[in-house]
């Protein structure tokens, strides 16, 4: 493994165990160049997914499923959420399984954005709504009008109108 802080190619393995939701090894390596100290993550990888993502040409562009985006969305939809960190690698966790799991070499992003709305919208619904309106790309505030009541009917929350 290399360092980041040095790019001294070798480290030791100091301490790994397993991460709290058990999906992934959490390592902590010392760098044998400059003896700093990192931690790693190792996750079980099933196989190579692309990512097909519908473009405004005729033809659709590919890439490999990438773990940290869907990090990243969900982070951002649950910001100042009562959401724990541990909830969302969760959730994150398990749409990667359900991706790698469905035997597709190639998944539509459109299947995996409705794989994340669906789990936010168990898991929050602020960050439910959130994600829904950059996801379906809203344009006016009716748009998330409508799309807030509909959640409300759904859910039964109380989420106040003004």
């Amino acid at each position: 493994m290399r360092c980041p802080f040095c790019a001294h190619d070798n480290s030791q393995v100091k301490d790994s165990r397993p991460s709290e939701d058990n999906t992934s090894i959490r390592r902590r390596r010392q760098c044998e160049g400059c003896g700093a100290r990192f931690t790693t993550f190792e996750r079980v990888q099933l196989r190579e997914v692309m990512v097909v993502k519908s473009g405004q040409g005729t033809e659709a562009r590919r890439e490999a499923f990438d773990r940290s985006k869907i990090e990243q969305s969900v982070s951002l939809a649950c910001r100042k959420r009562p959401v724990s960190q541990e909830r969302l690698d969760q959730l994150v966790s398990g749409i990667q399984r359900q991706i790698e799991t469905m035997g597709d070499a190639e998944v539509p992003s459109k299947v995996i954005g409705e794989m994340v709305m669906e789990g936010l919208r168990q898991l929050d619904s602020v960050a439910y709504i959130r994600f829904a309106s950059v996801y379906r790309d809203f344009t006016e505030a009716r748009d998330f009008e409508e799309f807030a009541s509909s959640v409300q009917e759904i859910s039964g929350l109380g989420i106040a109108q003004k």
